[in-house]
């Protein structure tokens, strides 16, 4: 599990000093609850969410362990080195909005036909309740050549789970590789 401090200063000069000492910020909030700003260390929030099995993850800051989900991260433009991220709390029974990874399933005709698979939409967004959620959608590929797209109404519902974008919108295609 990933443990974290409570920050004390918000301001700049208390985060200058906390990523000086390797820290992560983080602010964890939810529906209903009090924002905690929050601070972790950065190879083990990195470590922990590239380990993990399920969107949602258990932390524990503050003697309180909470399930989170990462919404939204911010790093830096030249190092790629993480300064910033929202997690919110997975509140079971409450429909929310999760950006959910697309992983594609199969070979594609088009791959022999010297095409590539291009995601255009990587993380689509939901709605939907905690315990409700996929880990992943998964989309099909083999029937697939070189020119053909998938749309957002060509991928197979999920239920109890609503597609928030829309539904002519592209989520992956065959491309010619130049």
């Amino acid at each position: 599990m990933l443990e974290g401090i409570i920050r004390e200063s918000i301001g700049k000069k208390g985060t200058k000093a906390l990523r000086r000492d390797g820290y992560l910020i983080a602010n964890i909030y939810g529906k209903g609850l009090e924002n905690i700003h929050a601070a972790f260390k950065e190879n083990e929030y990195i470590r922990t969410v590239r380990n993990k099995e399920t969107l949602a993850f258990p932390v524990s800051v503050g003697g309180k362990v909470m399930n989170v989900v990462v919404q939204s991260y911010e790093a830096h433009p030249l190092t790629a080195k993480l300064l910033h991220v929202d997690l919110m709390v997975a509140q079971p029974g409450v429909l929310t909005h999760y950006h959910v990874p697309v992983v594609t399933v199969g070979d594609a005709i088009g791959l022999k036909n010297k095409g590539l698979i291009h995601i255009s939409k990587p993380r689509l967004r939901v709605k939907a309740a905690i315990e409700n959620l996929p880990s992943s959608i998964v989309v099909d590929v083999t029937k697939m050549d070189v020119g053909d797209s998938k749309l957002l109404r060509d991928i197979e519902k999920v239920e109890n789970v609503t597609f928030t974008d829309a539904d002519r919108v592209s989520v992956l295609s065959v491309i010619k590789a130049k």
